[in-house]
């Protein structure tokens, strides 16, 4: 993942939908996992609205400015409060082949650090396919590197 603003939510769902319809897995879970402590991946409605709430949310629980953290030469403190406040990751159930969530569910990626190269990671588990495990790197899914 690379956003073009330092913070940014960018909607997961079909690149996460077209993964587990790859996996062939009918019936499982669905792990979808930042791989950095300065971003979130959490579900919610994909409304512009409330994606401006949760951000401003965000903002007045963990504002910009200085911490503790900064004194070790970083200056992205906040990011990684926001991490905290909006989740690491999430898994959510696969059934009959296909991502199985509620009428206005979505997946998004939240930014708090951004304009650098990240990752996010899917894991695709269960019956009656093969195990999966994909990143999600730049926004086009791929296998996932080895560490």
């Amino acid at each position: 993942m690379r956003t073009a603003r330092p913070r940014e939510f960018v909607n997961l769902t079909e690149k996460v939908r077209e993964v587990v319809r790859a996996s062939g897995v009918v019936d499982g879970l669905v792990l979808v996992s930042s791989m950095h402590i300065t971003s979130a991946v959490f579900v919610n409605d994909n409304e512009s609205g409330l994606l401006h709430d949760i951000e401003a949310w965000a903002e007045r629980l963990a504002p910009r400015g200085d911490y503790e953290h900064h004194r070790t030469g970083e200056s992205n403190g906040d990011a990684h409060l926001k991490n905290l406040l909006l989740g690491h990751q999430v898994v959510l159930p696969v059934s009959r082949g296909d991502l199985d969530l509620g009428p206005w569910e979505q997946i998004f990626y939240g930014e708090f650090d951004g304009q650098r190269p990240k990752r996010v990671i899917v894991k695709v588990v269960g019956d009656g396919g093969s195990r999966l495990e994909l990143g999600v790197d730049g926004g086009v899914p791929g296998p996932s590197r080895p560490r």
